[in-house]
């Protein structure tokens, strides 16, 4: 069964940001755009850019090596629907920023 695990606060990532967190071993950027939060892979499909280092405009962020663009929504690439990162869903719970994570026993 899926839990949620605390990984920030919602003041420690200001509007148009992200900050990285791990999730398994897993690099996951968790963005704040204009308030809401979104948690995806950190790498770009492309050639692994930090995506957490990217532009972020309305629900998409733009990796800072190429241009690759992602829908923070979906995790799917903007101009190839199909070219999909890693998605968590996020909950908020007062000041706390959660993840989704699967059960260990899973």
């Amino acid at each position: 069964m899926p839990q949620f695990i605390t990984v920030a606060r919602r003041g420690e990532i200001p509007e148009g940001r992200a900050k990285v967190v791990d999730i398994g071993g897993r690099a996951v950027a968790v963005f704040n755009a204009a308030g809401d939060f979104y948690a995806i892979a950190n790498a770009c499909l492309h050639e692994g850019g930090p995506l957490a280092e990217g532009d972020v405009y309305g629900a998409r962020v733009i990796c800072p090596l190429h241009g690759w663009e992602y829908d923070l929504t979906t995790g799917a690439n903007v101009d190839d629907p199909t070219m999909k990162l890693g998605c968590y869903r996020v909950r908020l719970a007062g000041d706390a920023i959660m993840i989704e994570i699967a059960d260990a026993a899973d």
